[in-house]
């Protein structure tokens, strides 16, 4: 598990529905945005906030989550 994200991080989406994974690109100066690509193409540049990016597929009590990125792997 990250302790914070880094650019090369993979993450997956919790969406019960599904959703791509991302890869983050790269920091905001603030520390409060992280500039991301789809994983496996690269393409789909936007920013989300680093708050969306989650160390656990799980919450505190146990239950899925269902909105946000969960970590999957650091390069």
């Amino acid at each position: 598990m990250p302790d914070t994200p880094r650019p090369g991080d993979v993450y997956h989406s919790c969406d019960p529905r599904g959703g791509p994974s991302i890869r983050i690109e790269s920091i905001d100066h603030t520390g409060r945005y992280a500039h991301i690509v789809d994983a496996a193409t690269g393409k789909r540049r936007r920013r989300i906030l680093l708050t969306a990016l989650h160390d656990s597929p799980t919450t505190h009590t146990g239950r899925p989550r269902r909105t946000g990125y969960a970590f999957e792997e650091r390069p």
